[in-house]
C-alpha cells in the first residue's frame, strides 16, 4: 500500500514542470544535483492518475460532464446549469489532458531513445492506446484541436488544430497499430499501471473496445467505415466486467476519488428530475445507488435542470437528493471504459443489421444485466428488464436510454451519446429539459454541443485558434461535432 501511496503521490510534483499542449518545456530551470529524467513507470503513473483525477473531479466532471448529462443540477450555483461556462474550470481540463499527453509521450521518446530496455514495445503501445483515450475526449468536447503538432517540446510553441475527421482515421489506426504490436510474451510494465497492471492482455482487450466506442461514434458520418470496424474488432472486445478499464483510487489522501465527500460534505450537486424521474417511471433498481434520500427524509427527489437557489418556489436543500454515496466514495474508480457500453454498442450495431454474433436484443439485455452486476444489483434485475422491452423499431430511444443510465457517473461520455443519438425516452416524450425558468413544461431539448476553446488560446496560439474557428464556423457551445449528425 505504501508504494502504492508513493507513486500515486507522484503527479503532483510533476504538475509544476509539465504544461499543455502548446506550451515550451525547455526554458523550466533544473536542479543540476537531480536527475531531469523520469522513469517511464512514474510517468504512466502520472498520465493515468492526471487525466483520471480532471475527468472526475467536481470542477469538471461535476459542473460540466454530469450536468450535460442532464445527471445533476447545480444547488447554489446554478449557472453552470444553465451553460454558463466556468473559464477556469474550461482551462484546467485542456492544459491537464496535454499533461498527462505530455506524460505517455514521454514514455515514448525515453524508451525509443533507450534502446536496452526489453520492455520498451509493450509500454509504448500502452502509452499509445491511452493517448488515443485522451485524444478522444479532447476533441469529443472541443471538435478541432492541437494533435500532430500538440507534443512538439521546444519545436512548436503554437501548434495548429487538426480536423475531427483527420483526428478520428490517425486514432483508429493508431489503436489497430497497438493492437499488431502488444506481445504478451515480451515484458511490460513491471509498476507505475494502475489500471491494468501491466496486463499486456487487458490492454489488448481495451485497445479493441475503444476501437469499438470510435467507430460507433462516426456511425452516422462514415456508416461502412464504423461497420467494418465493429465487425473486424468486437470478438475482442470486453466480455464481461472483469475486463473492465478503471483507475483505482485509495481510501488514503491524495490518492482518493476526486469527486468524494470522505473529508468533507460535497453540497454542490442534487441528482436532476431528469434522471429520478425517468428511473422511477420504470422502477429502476440503480436508482438507490445513483442517489441517496434527502436529508429531511422521504422517497428520492431530484431537483429540475438548471432551477436556481433564488426560486421562491423551489424546496428547502435538504428535501432534494444528493448523489449516492458510492459516487461521493474515496475508493469510487475512475472509469476508462466498462463492458456495459461495450454491450450497448453492440446491441446499436446490431440494429443497425451489422454483423455482430447475436441480435440486438441479446447484446441490449446482457448491456442492463452488466449495468447491475457492476453496482451489485441482485434483485429485480429480471423485472426489471421485462419492465424495459428492446423494440426494433425504437431502437435508437430504447437502447440510447439504457445505454445512458449505464454510463452514469461518466458526465463526458454520456454527453457525447447524447449529442450522437439525440435519443427520447421509448415512448417519444423527451427525456431531456431545457434549463428550468419557470416552467415544467418545458420539452424543447438543448445541449451545448461542445466548449469553447481556453480563452489563453485567443492570445497564446492565435492563428491557429482563429483558423479552428472558422473550420467549426465559430468558437461557440452551438458548433458541432463532425461525427453529430442529428
Amino acid at each position: 500500500m505504501l508504494k502504492r501511496f508513493l507513486i500515486y503521490a507522484w503527479p503532483v510534483l510533476f504538475i509544476f514542470v509539465m504544461m499543455a499542449g502548446c506550451r515550451k518545456l525547455d526554458d523550466i530551470n533544473h536542479d543540476p544535483t537531480r536527475p531531469t529524467e523520469s522513469s517511464p513507470s512514474f510517468l504512466l503513473t502520472g498520465a493515468e492518475k492526471i487525466a483520471m483525477d480532471y475527468l472526475y473531479s467536481t470542477l469538471q466532471n461535476g459542473y460540466i460532464g454530469m450536468h450535460y448529462a442532464q445527471y445533476w443540477s447545480g444547488n447554489s450555483r446554478v449557472g453552470d446549469s444553465q451553460y454558463a461556462l466556468d473559464e477556469n474550470n474550461n482551462t484546467a481540463f485542456w492544459n491537464f489532458m496535454y499533461v498527462s499527453l505530455h506524460n505517455l509521450d514521454k514514455i515514448i521518446n525515453l524508451n525509443n531513445a533507450n534502446t536496452d530496455n526489453p520492455a520498451a514495445k509493450n509500454q509504448n503501445a500502452i502509452a499509445s492506446i491511452l493517448k488515443v483515450w485522451i485524444y478522444q475526449i479532447l476533441t469529443d468536447t472541443y471538435v478541432n484541436v492541437p494533435y500532430s503538432q500538440a507534443l512538439k517540446e521546444g519545436e512548436n510553441i503554437t501548434p495548429a488544430y487538426d480536423h475531427q475527421d483527420s483526428i478520428y482515421a490517425s486514432l483508429i489506426s493508431n489503436l489497430e497499430q497497438q493492437i499488431a504490436a502488444l506481445d504478451p510474451a515480451q515484458p511490460t510494465f513491471t509498476s507505475g499501471d494502475v489500471i491494468y497492471n501491466g496486463d499486456v492482455a487487458k490492454w489488448r482487450t481495451l485497445a479493441h473496445s475503444l476501437l469499438l466506442r470510435l467507430a460507433i461514434r462516426i456511425a452516422d458520418a462514415q456508416p461502412e467505415k464504423a461497420k467494418s470496424l465493429i465487425e473486424s474488432h468486437y470478438q475482442s472486445a470486453m466480455t464481461s466486467n472483469t475486463d473492465n478499464a478503471q483507475f483505482a483510487y485509495l481510501a488514503t489522501a491524495p490518492n482518493k476519488f476526486p469527486l468524494n465527500d470522505s473529508e468533507r460534505e460535497v453540497l454542490d450537486f442534487f441528482v436532476s428530475t431528469t434522471l429520478v424521474d425517468y428511473m422511477k417511471s420504470v422502477n429502476d433498481p440503480r436508482l438507490s445507488v445513483y442517489a441517496r434520500p434527502p436529508l429531511d427524509g422521504g422517497d428520492i427527489k431530484g431537483l429540475e435542470y438548471g432551477r436556481s437557489a433564488n426560486d421562491s418556489t423551489r424546496l428547502p436543500p435538504r428535501q432534494y437528493s444528493y448523489p449516492g454515496t458510492k459516487i461521493y466514495s474515496s475508493t469510487m474508480p475512475g472509469i476508462l471504459m466498462t463492458y456495459p457500453e461495450v454491450a450497448f454498442i453492440l446491441a446499436e450495431a446490431a440494429a443497425r443489421n451489422w454483423s455482430v454474433g447475436q441480435p440486438a436484443a441479446s447484446w441490449y439485455e446482457a448491456g442492463i444485466r452488466a449495468s447491475m452486476e457492476y453496482w451489485n444489483i441482485t434483485t429485480g434485475v429480471d423485472e426489471y428488464i421485462a419492465s424495459v422491452p428492446y423494440a426494433t423499431g425504437d431502437w435508437k430511444n430504447v437502447i440510447g436510454t439504457q445505454k445512458w443510465l449505464a454510463l452514469y457517473p461518466q458526465g463526458f461520455q454520456a454527453w457525447f451519446e447524447r449529442l450522437r443519438l439525440d435519443f427520447k425516452k421509448p415512448s417519444g416524450d423527451s427525456l431531456f429539459r431545457a434549463p428550468y425558468s419557470g416552467s415544467l413544461d418545458q420539452n424543447v431539448p438543448f445541449v451545448p454541443s461542445r466548449l469553447t476553446y481556453p480563452l489563453g488560446e485567443r492570445t497564446q496560439n492565435a492563428a491557429a485558434y482563429e483558423k479552428a474557428a472558422t473550420d467549426i464556423k465559430g468558437d461557440t457551445k452551438a458548433s458541432k461535432s463532425w461525427w453529430d449528425r442529428q
